[in-house]
């Protein structure tokens, strides 16, 4: 009994070592192995490790990629001397755990601290050399990897890497922007009043272009009118000639029976002449065209 018991204590003591002695490191993880408080290994590789028992301990360091969000959007004056806020996110991750720790004693929120001061210093820098246009659209990608790259070069002496650096908003503080909004409205008034000015102007010429070919098209019409109708009449002339040069008694027949018909084509009509006159001629003597004939 007191065999079996010895076995079981020995057994618990090595789980006990065993437990003391390892301790595993998640691929998502940096591992610092301490004795006495100064740093004795860095522990880059995921798995399971050994440290001495009751001598050495570990610290964990996150190794994934982080972002630094803006807690609100910063001032920062442009070239032309104008305000705008930005809001801005930033990438970064720790590459060299022991500097980290060296720098910071590895408080990430030391670290965020530092980082966010290097970054609004280098925007701030930036967009004082700027316009507004090139910060908004122009050189806004040029402006974001300038400032990276500063960061990054500032963030590497405290272990820490700055993958990127994004603008997410650049925009006029609330007063600027009505003002800004009222000056793009007039100004869009003033180009819609030039455009409706331009366009009652062409309009006006097109009416007049048209009012120009249209006498001209009614003038030629006229003339062509008019000289179809001259063109008739002659050949009307031409005909009434020929005929009359034929049988010109029967001309002289046909014209008068026209001339009955037409005065006495109302019965209230009243012709005042000598009953002598040549205008009966065919009414007295209708056989004179007949012996023409």
């Amino acid at each position: 009994m007191e065999r079996m018991v010895s076995v079981v204590v020995a057994i618990g003591g090595l789980l006990l070592l065993a437990s003391l002695s390892l301790f595993t490191v998640d691929q998502r993880q940096f591992a610092l192995l301490f004795q006495f408080g100064e740093v004795v290994k860095i522990v880059t590789q995921p798995g399971i490790h050994f440290k001495v028992p009751l001598m050495q301990d570990v610290r964990y360091f996150d190794r994934r990629v982080q972002t630094i969000d803006a807690e609100t959007p910063e001032l920062f004056n442009t070239r032309e001397k104008k305000n705008v806020l930005v809001d801005s996110f930033v990438k970064w991750r720790v590459i060299n755990v022991e500097q980290f720790y060296k720098s910071v004693g590895g408080n990430e929120a030391a670290a965020v601290a530092r980082l966010r001061q290097t970054i609004n210093d280098g925007l701030r820098a930036e967009f004082g050399q700027k316009t507004v246009a090139d910060v908004i659209s122009g050189q806004r990608d040029q402006v974001m990897e300038v400032v990276r790259k500063r960061a990054d070069a500032d963030a590497r002496k405290i272990g820490v890497e700055i993958l990127d650096v994004r603008l997410k908003r650049v925009d006029f503080p609330d007063k600027i922007s009505s003002s800004v909004y009222d000056r793009m409205q007039s100004e869009r008034r003033t180009v819609a009043s030039q455009l409706r000015s331009e366009g009652a102007a062409e309009a006006e010429r097109i009416r007049a272009e048209a009012d120009r070919k249209r006498e001209v098209t009614l003038a030629e019409a006229y003339n062509k009118a008019q000289q179809v109708k001259g063109e008739g009449d002659a050949k009307a002339a031409a005909i009434y000639a020929e005929a009359y040069g034929k049988n010109p008694e029967f001309y002289a027949f046909w014209r008068s029976m026209d001339s009955y018909k037409e005065s006495f084509r109302n019965k209230s009509d009243v012709l005042v002449l000598d009953p002598s006159s040549e205008f009966f001629r065919y009414l007295k003597s209708p056989q004179v065209a007949g012996k023409a004939k």
